[in-house]
């Protein structure tokens, strides 16, 4: 067992809480990594930011949704 007076409040050692900070940042840095991928291939896919010509390839979505609809109910 560990000296009692080498425990931080937290309960771990000094070298047990090196270890769960680095896995902590590994985990931190690996979905960081996934959400950025994530976002560009979404963002290729479909832009947030309106283009040159705006959001006029949204205007017969109504129609779109309309004709969907039904095959949903």
């Amino acid at each position: 067992m560990a000296d009692p007076s080498n425990v931080s409040l937290s309960g771990l050692t000094e070298s047990e809480a090196r270890e769960f900070h680095g896995l902590f940042i590994q985990g931190f840095l690996m979905f960081t990594a996934i959400a950025v991928v994530a976002h560009i291939l979404v963002w290729m896919w479909r832009p947030w930011i309106p283009g040159p010509e705006g959001y006029v390839f949204l205007e017969n979505i109504n129609q779109s949704a309309q004709a969907l609809l039904p095959m949903l109910a």
